[in-house]
């Protein structure tokens, strides 16, 4: 008797493999049954913090972050055109420390490590570099140079001194007195100024640099004194001896108010007068004051003047410091 045998038979099914699906085999009960799940391609973004830097002194980073989704495990490739990326992985940081204002950017390729394109991601960010925003304007360090030695009559020098502040600018001098007058040097870094009538007053300089965007100046300021004048006490001819011993005993009086003082007699003899007529009054004025009225010798000074149409007697008191009297003509 013949029976029908039925024998297994193990079948084997040679799939391809194309893009990214995969394939599970499963076979159930002497059949092949054949589950499919399909791959999703990745997804990438691209993100940088900060978008916009200024770039001055020191390390300009920015954070490149990407964010990106896959079944598959990812490997990143990261590139830009400028600057230099430092790290891996999905998050690096971009150093931008030197370079020119501008765009910049930067570029990251991702791959499962299939090979087929469609496994593949590539995205890239701009960031812009600004400028460094320029120094504040800042005053050079003005200076005036105050002259130590002041006298009536003879120019003042003021000299300056600048140094610092912004760069790249051609300081401008503009010079300004309270009194007096700039004989030269206006518009450079030194001034003469005329003290013709300014005794007793006070010169301030003032110095302006044009410029520059701020005020920057400076000021100087000398004192002249009060200056110490002799004065005319007593002016009288030749006269009777007691009559003139009245005007010296005044003139004494005055004299030992002010024990600094220094007295001038100061005789002009007349052209038509006699031989000894200035000595005469010179002699018998001195002697009268030392001996009958105190004063020491030393503080009296007798000059003789130019002769005039008749004998005059001038007696002068100077403070200390004064300068001599100026004989008239």
């Amino acid at each position: 008797m013949l029976r029908n045998e039925r024998r297994p038979i193990g079948l084997f099914l040679l799939l391809a493999l194309v893009g990214c699906f995969t394939f599970a085999n499963t076979a159930v009960a002497q059949k092949v049954r054949v589950q499919t799940r399909a791959f999703t391609p990745p997804n990438l973004s691209l993100s940088a913090d900060p978008k916009i830097i200024t770039v001055c002194e020191g390390p300009a980073i920015v954070n490149l972050h990407a964010a990106a989704t896959s079944d598959y495990p990812i490997s990143y490739r990261w590139t830009s055109n400028a600057g230099h990326i430092q790290g891996d992985g999905p998050n690096v940081a971009w150093d931008l420390s030197g370079l020119q204002p501008g765009y910049y950017k930067a570029y990251v390729d991702i791959d499962t490590g299939s090979g087929d394109a469609a496994c593949q991601a590539f995205s890239s960010t701009a960031v812009l570099v600004n400028r460094c925003a320029p120094p504040p304007p800042s005053c050079p360090n003005v200076g005036i140079e105050c002259p130590d030695r002041v006298v009536l009559g003879e120019p003042l020098t003021f000299r300056s001194t600048v140094s610092g502040g912004s760069p790249n600018i051609t300081p401008i001098y503009n010079w300004t007195v309270s009194a007096g007058r700039i004989i030269d040097g206006q518009g450079t870094d030194t001034i003469h100024v005329d003290t013709s009538g300014l005794a007793g007053q006070s010169v301030t300089a003032t110095l302006s640099m044009g410029g520059y965007t701020l005020e920057c100046s400076a000021t100087c300021t000398v004192q002249f004194p009060v200056p110490v004048l002799c004065k005319k006490f007593d002016e009288f001819p030749a006269i009777a001896y007691n009559d003139e011993k009245a005007r010296l005993d005044n003139f004494a009086i005055e004299l030992q108010n002010d024990p600094t003082a220094t007295a001038y007699v100061i005789v002009y003899p007349g052209r038509r007068g006699r031989p000894g007529d200035v000595q005469k009054h010179s002699t018998r004025i001195v002697d009268y004051l030392v001996n009958s009225r105190g004063i020491n010798g030393q503080r009296i000074v007798t000059i003789v003047g130019p002769a005039r149409d008749d004998l005059v007697v001038e007696l002068w008191v100077c403070p200390q410091g004064a300068n001599p009297p100026a004989m008239a003509p």
